[in-house]
């Protein structure tokens, strides 16, 4: 295997934080401008069923990182760093001999909350070769805080050599993370994602034409709280969503701003991918480049009276996920796909070794239409896991049966109830819940 062979593609990855599947343009369920992915989209494979292998920050890139499912992998929660002498995805790149570089947040040591102030901390240890590690939203008001006002990141470190951490800071302690909707003080350059979009940039000039590079870009937005800037406030101004389902708790003018906040936050990312896609075509790399978007779980924005994350209904744990790319086939899969699977399909792509004692299953045979002939057998998962703590879920397309320490405690039919609001356990036939359930459970016990 040669470490820098042509066929060895570029990879750009698009990770925003806490982006629901439904807001995108192309979808057509809700009215966000997303013109940057739906062309995306339009070239290449739609993942139309993806989820994430648990809805929160930590456990979820650890997933990724490691190529494994929520119960294999070291992070159960975010409250436990990864540990630094295991294998990833991005040390394998980078014996394959790419390029790796990251900007944004990686959340793979969040229980510690210390990045160093150049971003550099851990980098090495995880296989980069470029870029930064940086704090997420809160986190950077939480560490902020905690080392009395002092930045333990660079963002932070950013905003105070600006003279604005106090001001970030203190409106973030203050803001309702859930409801607040008012714009933050910060100016359009000082705001995260487009401080992060300006770094990766940077990290992508930096890359060298010769030699085969991978760039994930990672997000803080569209995660609460709904701090768009004062330009980005009005872009949705009149524009009405649908409201959540099931909410009781908000007042729908309330509601509308938060969504409207929501989507502006999903707007702006969707401009910075354009400008990586312009960056990408004036480089002269002897090499394709595939590009990828996904985010590591979803947002329940108010359906079931529920925000953020953390729990296994479908708005929580689905996500998007789209690959595009010379060669990659146009249309909508809706195999049963994880953010875990990114993991061996770049490993794949990259013509480098696999991780050890991962789980997950590459992509490359959707993505190229290949066949068992190939030697590689078709991606066949039946069944897509999550969970968090206590509780699991199990989906096969149609069914989900969620668990609370290893018992059934819900079971949902998506083809006759897509948003899950009858629960068919004591209902309905027995004997056939009985069936479904016993099925799922045995799918659990031994997942694909």
């Amino acid at each position: 295997m040669s470490a820098t062979s042509p066929e060895q593609p570029n990879i750009l990855f698009f990770m925003p934080d806490q982006w629901r599947p439904d807001f995108l343009g192309f979808v057509g369920s809700v009215p966000v401008r997303t013109p940057t992915v739906d062309r995306l989209a339009a070239s290449g494979t739609v993942f139309t069923r993806a989820t994430t292998p648990s809805p929160l920050c930590a456990p979820a890139r650890s997933c990724l990182a490691s190529g494994m499912s929520y119960r294999k992998s070291p992070v159960p929660n975010n409250g436990v760093d990864f540990p630094i002498d295991r294998p990833t995805l991005y040390s394998h790149l980078r014996d394959a001999g790419y390029q790796v570089g990251s900007v944004g947040k990686l959340d793979l040591h969040k229980a510690t909350l210390d990045w160093g102030l150049d971003g550099k901390r851990s980098m090495s240890d995880w296989g980069f070769t470029h870029g930064l590690d940086s704090e997420g939203k809160l986190d950077a008001m939480q560490s902020y805080l905690k080392n009395g006002r002092q930045p333990r990141g660079p963002y932070m470190q950013f905003l105070a050599e600006r003279g604005l951490a106090d001001l970030h800071a203190d409106d973030f302690r203050t803001r309702d993370q859930w409801l607040g909707v008012e714009p933050t003080e910060l100016p359009d350059d000082a705001y995260c994602d487009n401080w992060i979009g300006a770094n990766g940039l940077d990290v992508l000039d930096s890359f060298d034409t010769g030699r085969p590079w991978f760039l994930v870009a990672n997000f803080t937005g569209p995660h609460n709280p709904q701090d768009v800037t004062a330009s980005m406030l009005d872009l949705y101004a009149g524009v009405d969503f649908p409201p959540p389902i099931a909410n009781t708790t908000v007042d729908a003018p309330h509601m509308q701003q938060i969504r409207r906040n929501y989507a502006a936050m999903c707007e702006n990312i969707d401009s910075w991918l354009a400008r990586y896609l312009d960056a990408v075509s004036r480089r002269d790399d002897d090499r394709p480049t595939i590009v990828v978007f996904a985010s590591d779980h979803g947002e329940m924005l108010g359906d079931h009276d529920q925000w953020g994350k953390s729990i296994w209904r479908q708005p929580s744990i689905g996500i998007p996920m789209i690959v595009a790319g010379p060669g990659v086939s146009r249309g909508t899969s809706d195999a049963l796909v994880q953010l875990q699977d990114l993991a061996p399909t770049f490993l794949d792509l990259a013509d480098a070794a696999q991780l050890p004692d991962a789980d997950a299953s590459s992509l490359a045979d959707l993505l190229y239409s290949r066949s068992d002939a190939t030697g590689r057998g078709a991606f066949a998962r039946e069944h897509a896991l999550s969970g968090l703590n206590a509780w699991d879920c199990v989906w096969d397309g149609r069914y989900k049966l969620v668990l609370d320490n290893g018992e059934p405690a819900g079971l949902y039919d998506h083809q006759s109830d897509p948003d899950e609001l009858h629960d068919l356990l004591g209902t309905g036939d027995p004997g056939n819940n009985v069936a479904i359930v016993t099925r799922l459970l045995g799918a659990a016990s031994t997942p694909v």
